[in-house]
């Protein structure tokens, strides 16, 4: 029977730096070989991703997202992660899904963050007070430890509640304001329509955008994308597939040159915050081959502790 890594078992052994320094070691090993499909029935989705990285072996990634169950007194997301080896193709560990997810996704974040973002950044706002907000609030914590938070939600009382549950964290009604203070604005929304306007941004900022994962979906307008340096975990897995992009491509709002690069541009220099003034925008994607990676990351964690 191969192994399984527990949430608590594996969320106890991670570490944020630690992971943002594998997610760049990762991106030193051959180019990921990546596949996602979409199935969608009504508004809910069911999204499968795999990943061959030569060297760091296999993965495959099946969540269903199911924006009614909350309704259910259902989580909306379930899945399961397989990593299989990169010698024989056997199975090597299952993880628990909300594990990976939870380090893949704001690890992502963060590991854009350390480059893009200005070191003295000391004031972080958090759009979306859930889940995945509370990881980047745990997780820009630790690189940011003198920073102080806002957190903004659609609706006020998850903002007051997400604010009681942290320190130097206070709860914000209004977006614009909020958005002309921070220094670093992260957002995780579940929305369709860009709402974070580009018109209210200022020099030096640094935009993380998160929640889009859908062809319909936009957190950012187009104001947004033509002042900002734009910044991708993966061209492969965001251009196409995410509107967020995918939209203002097809519109000519951007074309892909102004995509300036990706993780895997680290090498060479390109993935970087040009001066103090720029304002730099990163679109986190999420691809299995970061799956892959954090997945080798908690294994390896693992491992050491046994």
């Amino acid at each position: 029977m191969i192994p399984y890594i527990s949430f608590n078992d594996g969320d106890a052994l991670c570490d944020w730096i630690d992971h943002c320094d594998a997610i760049y070691a990762g991106h030193r090993f051959p180019h990921g070989d990546i596949g996602d499909t979409f199935l969608y029935r009504g508004n809910d989705t069911l999204l499968s991703r795999a990943a061959y990285i030569d060297g760091m072996g296999v993965l495959v990634k099946a969540a269903t997202i199911n924006p009614g169950n909350p309704a259910k007194g259902k989580p909306m997301i379930h899945g399961a992660v397989t990593l299989f080896s990169d010698d024989t193709g056997e199975p090597e560990v299952m993880i628990d899904f909300h594990l990976v997810t939870k380090w893949k996704t704001a690890g992502d974040s963060l590991a854009a963050a350390r480059i893009l973002a200005r070191s003295d950044s000391r004031k972080i706002l958090i759009v979306g007070a859930g889940t995945v907000g509370r990881n980047l609030r745990v997780a820009y914590a630790q690189a940011f430890p003198d920073a102080k938070f806002m957190v903004w939600n659609r609706s006020p009382e998850s903002a007051v509640k997400f604010a009681a549950d942290f320190d130097k964290t206070e709860a914000v009604t209004d977006l614009q304001s909020a958005v002309e203070q921070a220094d670093i604005v992260t957002s995780a929304t579940m929305s369709t329509d860009p709402f974070i306007k580009g018109e209210w941004f200022r020099p030096g900022q640094h935009i993380d955008i998160i929640g889009a994962y859908r062809p319909d979906m936009r957190e950012v307008d187009d104001e947004a994308l033509k002042r900002a340096s734009i910044f991708v975990d993966s061209r492969d897995t965001t251009l196409d597939h995410i509107g967020e992009l995918k939209i203002p491509l097809a519109a000519g709002v951007i074309t892909r040159e102004d995509i300036l690069g990706d993780y895997y541009d680290l090498q060479s220099g390109v993935f970087k915050r040009s001066s103090n003034d720029e304002i730099t925008l990163f679109k986190n994607g999420g691809g299995a081959h970061l799956d892959l990676m954090t997945s080798r990351y908690i294994l390896n964690a693992w491992q050491a502790k046994q």
